[in-house]
C-alpha cells in the first residue's frame, strides 16, 4: 500500500492527501512530528534527503516534491483528464506547477507560516508577494473555470491549498472574486478531502 509521509497542517501535504481522495486510491499516512526534527532524523532521510514533507513510498517507488508526487498519482491512477499526454495541455499545466512551487511557496504560504506557525521573518515581504500572485491567478480565472486545459487538472490541486488558505496568513480575500469562485469549484469536486479551516470556516 502507498504510504504518505504527512504533517496535517502543510498545505503541500495537503495536495497529496486531495489527490489520492479525488482518485480514490487507498494509502497508509505516516505522520512526520517536525517539531520534534523527526524529519532530520536518519530514518526520514533515507526516504527523503531534502528532510521536508511529503513525501511517498509506492512499494519502492520513493519520491517527494508534492508537484512531482501529484504528477505520478494523476498517471499512475489517474487519466488524461488529470495529466493531458499533449505537449500543449503538459505545457500549460507545467507553468502552474511552477507557480505552485515559487510563487504560491513564497508568497502565501510563508506569509500563512509566519502567523499560523510562528516563524521568523519579515510578515510584510510574503504577504505583498502572495497579494501580487493571487492578483495574477485571479486575473487569469476573470475569464475561466479552471487553470488549465478548461477542465480541472493537477495544475488546480497544486495551486489550491496555498491559495485556499491565505486567509490565515492575513490576505484580504475579498480582493480575489473569480479566485475565490474557482475555490468554490475546487471544494466542489466529486471526492473533494480539506483539512483544518479549509473550507474556510463562514
Amino acid at each position: 500500500m502507498l504510504k504518505l509521509y504527512d504533517v496535517p497542517l502543510s498545505g503541500n501535504c495537503h495536495k497529496v492527501r486531495l489527490m489520492l481522495s479525488l482518485l480514490g486510491v487507498e494509502y497508509e499516512k505516516i505522520a512526520v512530528n517536525m517539531p520534534n526534527g523527526a524529519h532530520k532524523k536518519p530514518e526520514y532521510l533515507a526516504v527523503n534527503p531534502l528532510g521536508k514533507v511529503p513525501s511517498i513510498d509506492n512499494d519502492g517507488t520513493v519520491l517527494w516534491d508534492s508537484q512531482a508526487i501529484l504528477v505520478y498519482l494523476a498517471n499512475k491512477y489517474g487519466s488524461t483528464d488529470w495529466y493531458p499526454d499533449d505537449a500543449v495541455g503538459r505545457g500549460e499545466v507545467q507553468k502552474w506547477l511552477a507557480l505552485a512551487a515559487n510563487e504560491m511557496f513564497n508568497g502565501p504560504a510563508v506569509a500563512r507560516a509566519i502567523i499560523i506557525f510562528k516563524r521568523p521573518g519579515d510578515h510584510d515581504a510574503p504577504k505583498a508577494a502572495a497579494e501580487a500572485t493571487l492578483s495574477v491567478v485571479d486575473g487569469w480565472l476573470k475569464d475561466r473555470d479552471w487553470l488549465a486545459c478548461d477542465r480541472p487538472t493537477v495544475a488546480d490541486i497544486a495551486v489550491y491549498p496555498y491559495a485556499a488558505m491565505a486567509w490565515e496568513g492575513h490576505v484580504d480575500m475579498d480582493a480575489y472574486p473569480s479566485l475565490n469562485a474557482w475555490i468554490k469549484r475546487v471544494e466542489a469536486l466529486p471526492g473533494y478531502e480539506g483539512m483544518k479551516n479549509m473550507p474556510r470556516p463562514t
